[in-house]
């Protein structure tokens, strides 16, 4: 009798292994690099809060493992970014990294990341070298490559609005050069014509120069990157100088992404391409609406969207393995073949461990960046470099 009492007892033990081997584990340490000055500071604070969010929905717990945050302020400066991120790796020993948001911080991230080989999950920059030539496979994106929606705003330029030629607008930096590169890829694939290329130093905020020169080329249309604090004084400005009202104005999301408040009757009318938009009325995002509005007496935006989906993808490899983060292949794996159930519409991850996802053709309403349709249905990043 004792011995099948032993044998049943070792029995029960086993199956409840899984489960027991997650709550005596310590806490998952997660590094949060994130700007929380500066230009971007309420993109990062965004970011923080979807990815909380999902943690707080289930108990404060990720994939069923605790977790430990670790902060730390990226400024937004590329020249501190090795520092910052082996802050993170070297003295804090996190066993994941959350961030970031400016694309020239990412790079440097990404490839701190690939050398020790430390699971990264990036929540906004769109780089398109880290699910390119970067790529790697402890680096994820739950956000968008550069390219994705300039790509599509190019093809909307082009083929919905019948435009032919166009002027494009950046800040100088990664994610701009991109963006417009994208857009012209796009629009010059159905028969348009980019002019010329503008742009100032990332963050310059002094506009008025380019914008006399557009006035003067005299374009059917202009396609701009700008997000956070340089995104309100552009769309500002571009309305002041009586712009807005001769030369149609096109941006990715980000243009008027957190921003309409600040904005005001500058961008009513204006039209964006994102993965995501304010009245998308999905299962999913009417939860996810409702939850953020409660907890953060704000209303969620893309990046906030893009944190939640973060911790998302994490708990689908945590839960993967049991809790058991020393199996990396056995997270990765997950990761990798997820299907994510995100307020944007559900997403799947690429070779690459970029979004697959639906490019929304959004149009300013108010205070609402309103879903008008789809521009691109799921469109994958080409991941152009990547050896995965």
């Amino acid at each position: 009798m004792n011995r099948f009492l032993s044998i049943a007892t070792a029995a029960a033990l086993c199956l409840g292994a899984g489960t027991a081997f997650a709550q005596t584990q310590g806490k998952l340490k997660v590094g949060f690099m994130l700007p929380y000055t500066g230009t971007f500071a309420a993109l990062g604070t965004a970011i923080e809060n979807g990815f909380r969010l999902y943690a707080d929905e289930n108990g404060g717990k990720i994939g069923g493992r605790e977790i430990e945050f670790v902060k730390v302020d990226d400024e937004s400066e590329p020249s501190k970014a090795t520092d910052n991120v082996n802050k993170l790796i070297k003295r804090d020993n996190v066993d994941v990294i959350v961030g970031t948001v400016h694309s020239g911080v990412a790079l440097a991230m990404a490839k701190a990341a690939k050398e020790s080989n430390t699971l990264l999950i990036v929540p906004n920059a769109g780089a398109d070298a880290v699910t390119g030539p970067m790529c790697a496979p402890n680096i994820f994106r739950t956000s968008f490559s550069n390219w994705q929606p300039a790509y599509a705003m190019g093809l909307v330029a082009a083929e919905k609005q019948k435009h032919k030629t166009a002027v494009t607008l950046t800040w100088k930096y990664a994610a701009g050069d991109e963006s417009v590169r994208g857009f012209k890829e796009g629009f010059e694939s159905k028969g348009g014509k980019v002019l010329k290329e503008l742009s100032v130093p990332f963050p310059n905020v002094e506009f008025q120069a380019l914008l006399t020169e557009i006035a003067a080329m005299k374009p059917d249309a202009v396609y701009v990157f700008f997000a956070g604090g340089g995104a309100v004084k552009f769309v500002k400005d571009y309305a002041a100088a009586g712009l807005k009202d001769r030369i149609p104005l096109y941006g990715a999301g980000f243009l008027t992404d957190g921003t309409l408040e600040a904005q005001g009757e500058a961008a009513n009318g204006l039209l964006t391409t994102l993965h995501y938009a304010d009245d998308l009325g999905n299962p999913k995002d009417k939860v996810f609406r409702t939850n953020y509005a409660k907890t953060y007496k704000l209303q969620p935006d893309v990046y906030a969207v893009q944190g939640y989906d973060a911790a998302q993808l994490l708990a689908t490899g945590l839960a993967a393995a049991k809790g058991d983060f020393s199996k990396r292949d056995v997270v990765v794996k997950a990761m990798e073949t997820a299907k994510v159930d995100s307020p944007r519409g559900a997403f799947t991850m690429s070779t690459s461990h970029n979004p697959i996802q639906d490019i929304y053709l959004r149009k300013v309403e108010g205070k609402v960046n309103r879903n008008i349709g789809l521009a691109a249905k799921a469109l994958a990043d080409p991941a152009r470099g990547c050896k995965l």
